[in-house]
């Protein structure tokens, strides 16, 4: 596995329903936590997203100028690919437009293009893993 691979994601806000949120990460031996469930992913699997991160060149970005979270909600993204560890917070982003209109469009464009990536493999994993039954 790619054991020096771990990505986190959250999206959520806290409101008249309680706290709302999506998360998920993907841990270096293959476990994949999405909510409450987990499953393992194959290494190719992880091989990919982490090759998403690489292109995406997202640990060279700095999220002081992004906007902070507030009432609409927030966003974390934590990644440790090698050496590297990163984290970041933003509110949450609810279209391009959002991303067009902040401090840095350019830095927060690398966030809001390779998320959900990972996200549409965390929800097809999970969805697969629980729900296919055996012939």
């Amino acid at each position: 596995m790619a054991s020096d691979f771990y990505l986190r994601y959250y999206v959520g806000h806290k409101g008249k329903f309680g706290h709302e949120f999506l998360e998920f990460e993907f841990r270096p031996d293959g476990k994949l936590r999405y909510s409450k469930l987990t499953a393992y992913v194959h290494k190719s699997v992880m091989e990919e997203l982490k090759r998403i991160i690489d292109d995406s060149e997202i640990t060279q970005e700095d999220d002081a100028l992004w906007p902070p979270p507030d009432r609409v909600g927030r966003q974390e993204l934590e990644i440790v690919i090698g050496d590297e560890h990163i984290s970041f917070t933003t509110s949450k982003i609810g279209s391009l437009i959002d991303v067009n209109q902040s401090k840095d469009p350019e830095g927060l464009r690398v966030v809001y293009y390779p998320c959900p990536g990972p996200q549409v493999s965390s929800s097809v994993s999970i969805g697969l893993h629980f729900k296919i039954k055996p012939i």
